[in-house]
């Protein structure tokens, strides 16, 4: 009988010791999960805060049906072209990419502090206004001249 009540104990504590070891391996994840998001977020945020554009020129020009946009990166951040986003009165423009320059330049879709991205883009519409949003969510209106 004292070897049973022995054995038993054994089993359960075992067991325990086991149950406790695949708990503390779920809980040691779900906070480095959470603290890696966390992290995450506050980059996101300081890379948000970091970033501001100006749009220094909106010119429409009638005779070709040509909007030219120029927008000058004024932060400290670097902003991919691939990530920015262009509307025309409100409406989503998607082939602008193609004919979008930075710093007078093809061959480069990073657009660094203190550069200026030039967009043109053909419409037939005369617009009255232009957005510009990069991929961090910094966003400006400016109206068409």
């Amino acid at each position: 009988m004292g070897f049973s009540v022995s054995g038993s104990a054994a089993i359960v504590f075992v067991g325990m010791f086991i149950g406790f070891g695949i708990l503390s391996g779920a809980v040691s994840d779900g906070h480095e999960r959470v603290s890696d998001a966390r992290d995450a977020r506050a980059d996101a945020a300081l890379e948000t805060e970091n970033t501001a554009i100006n749009v220094t020129s909106a010119e429409y020009l009638g005779t070709t049906d040509r909007l030219t946009v120029l927008v000058e990166n004024t932060g400290a951040t670097a902003i991919e072209v691939n990530t920015t986003d262009f509307l025309i009165e409100n409406r989503y423009v998607t082939d602008w990419q193609a004919s979008a320059t930075v710093a007078d330049t093809n061959d480069t879709r990073l657009w660094l502090p203190g550069e200026q991205l030039n967009i043109t883009v053909r419409t037939s519409d005369v617009p009255a206004r232009v957005t510009v949003v990069t991929g961090t969510g910094v966003a400006r209106t400016e109206e068409v001249n």
